[in-house]
C-alpha cells in the first residue's frame, strides 16, 4: 500500500495547467512544421508560418499559446494500491486548477450556471474523469480545451448498418460544418462505441494521444489514415482560407457497444491541442 497526500496532486495539476497552456507537445509541433513544408497554398503556408512563430513567442516569453486558455479537463487514473490522505480528491484537483490559472495568469473562462453565466473567477470546476488502475501509480492528464473548436464537436447515434462509410460521412460532415470556426488546422478525436456518453469521453481522450502513435487495431489505423486524407482534400485549409492542411491528425478510440448501436463522437480541436501527462 502506497500513501499519497493530495497536496502532491494539487501541485502537479497546478504546474500542468500552466505547462499545457505555454508549451505545445512535440508531436503536434512536428506535425505543424511538416504541414508548412507540404502546404500547396501560398496563403496557407503564410498562416502556418505565423502559427509556428506564435508557438516560438509563447515559449520564449512564457505567455499562453492561445488567448482562450480553455476549460480544464483532467483524466486521473489511480492505482488500486494507493491510499490518499489529505483533502477530498475532487477538492484537491480543483485547487490545483485554481492555483494554476491564478499563478499562471491564465484567462478564467468558466461560468457557474450555464444559463445565468456568472464567472467563477478561478476557472473551476474542471471536468474530471476518474478511473482505477492496477498498481501504486497515479496517472494524470491535464487537457485545457478551448471552446472555439469544442463548439464544433458533436455526437451522432449511428445504426450498425451505417458501418465505416457512415462514420466517415459523419466525420467529414462535422469537419465541413466546422470550417474556419474551429481554427484549422485541426486535430480530430473520434470515439466509436460504448454508449451516448462513453463515445464522447473516448473522443476527448483520443485528443490526448500522441499523433505519431496510430491505433493498435489495423482496421482503425487504416480508418484514421483514410479520414485524415479525405479531410485534407476538403480544401478548407489553414485558417479556413484554402489549402491542403485542414487537419494535422485524426485519432480514434473504440469501445465495445450494444448489438443495436454504433455511437460516434467527433471532438474537434484547433492546432493548439494542449495536454500534459504525468505519473506520480
Amino acid at each position: 500500500m502506497r500513501i499519497v497526500h493530495t497536496n502532491a496532486i494539487t501541485k502537479a495539476i497546478k504546474e500542468m495547467c500552466i505547462e499545457a497552456n505555454l508549451h505545445l507537445t512535440e508531436d503536434v509541433t512536428n506535425r505543424l512544421k511538416k504541414a508548412s513544408l507540404m502546404e500547396n497554398s501560398d496563403l496557407g503556408k503564410k498562416i502556418l508560418g505565423q502559427l509556428k512563430e506564435n508557438l516560438e513567442i509563447a515559449q520564449k516569453d512564457l505567455i499562453p499559446i492561445c488567448q482562450d486558455t480553455g476549460m480544464a479537463v483532467v483524466f486521473i487514473s489511480i492505482g488500486q494500491d494507493v491510499h490518499l490522505e489529505g483533502d477530498y480528491l475532487e477538492t484537491a484537483i480543483n485547487e490545483g486548477i485554481r492555483q494554476g490559472y491564478e499563478e499562471g495568469y491564465l484567462r478564467k473562462s468558466v461560468v457557474n450556471d450555464p444559463l445565468l453565466r456568472e464567472n467563477t473567477k478561478d476557472n473551476t470546476p474542471g471536468i474530471i474523469h476518474y478511473s482505477i488502475i492496477p498498481g501504486e501509480d497515479i496517472e494524470i492528464t491535464v487537457a485545457p480545451k478551448g471552446f472555439g473548436s469544442e463548439n464544433m464537436s458533436r455526437v451522432v447515434m449511428l445504426k450498425p448498418s451505417d458501418g465505416e462509410e457512415g462514420i466517415k460521412k459523419a466525420v467529414l460532415e462535422t469537419v465541413k460544418l466546422a470550417g474556419p470556426n474551429a481554427c484549422p488546422p485541426m486535430v480530430i478525436g473520434v470515439g466509436i462505441g460504448g454508449t451516448f456518453e462513453k463515445c464522447a469521453i473516448l473522443a476527448k481522450k483520443a485528443l490526448t494521444r500522441n499523433l505519431e502513435e496510430s491505433s493498435k487495431e489495423e482496421h482503425i489505423k487504416r480508418l484514421e489514415q483514410e479520414l485524415l486524407k479525405e479531410i485534407n482534400q476538403t480544401g478548407i485549409g489553414p485558417g479556413g482560407l484554402g489549402g491542403n492542411t485542414t487537419a494535422l491528425g485524426v485519432n480514434i478510440e473504440i469501445y465495445p457497444t450494444h448489438i443495436a448501436g454504433l455511437p460516434l463522437a467527433i471532438n474537434i480541436c484547433c492546432h493548439v491541442n494542449r495536454h500534459v501527462k504525468r505519473v506520480l
